[in-house]
């Protein structure tokens, strides 16, 4: 459970991750996260906190930074009635959840969410609604629980080999 950081429609992959610092560590570049859209917003965001945006979230560029920057400062998932498909795919290869949340302009800055994203649940805690969602599949859960496409798929291939 966290807090709701709420934003609107179209927030594209140079708010995420600025183009002109794409030679920062994944950790500076991450303290820059939506500087131009909210300045606080990297400072104040903790581990556990949910993004709740519009539509079409992570448009522009195919840079995996942007995802990478949510993760790296903890969210604990991005809820949004639809994503940019190259974004929506590096979240999840990233282990970041990625969930078309129809319903996102129900949530309000700060609200308490509670997000289930192997069973398809979203709870606005503060609000007391609770909504069905489309659960991420099985095969797409194990990779985000790994940390990602990398590590899952490291795990598998050492598996495959008998290396635990």
């Amino acid at each position: 459970m966290g807090r709701a950081f709420v934003y609107g429609d179209g927030v594209n992959t140079d708010l995420l991750a600025p183009g002109h610092l794409m030679r920062l560590a994944p950790e500076e570049l991450a303290s820059h996260c939506l500087e131009a859209l909210d300045p606080s917003f990297a400072s104040t965001v903790r581990p556990g906190d949910v993004m709740v945006a519009g539509a079409n979230f992570g448009l522009g560029s195919s840079r995996e930074q942007a995802a990478v920057s949510l993760k790296v400062l903890g969210l604990a998932a991005i809820l949004a009635p639809s994503f940019a498909r190259i974004f929506y795919r590096n979240a999840i290869n990233v282990g970041l959840p990625a969930i078309v949340f129809p319903e996102a302009n129900d949530v309000q800055m700060g609200d308490e969410v509670q997000v289930d994203a192997a069973a398809g649940t979203v709870i606005n805690v503060t609000q007391g609604k609770t909504y069905k969602v489309a659960a991420i599949p099985p095969n797409l859960m194990a990779m985000i629980e790994a940390g990602g496409l990398i590590a899952h798929t490291t795990a598998r291939l050492a598996a495959q080999r008998g290396v635990t």
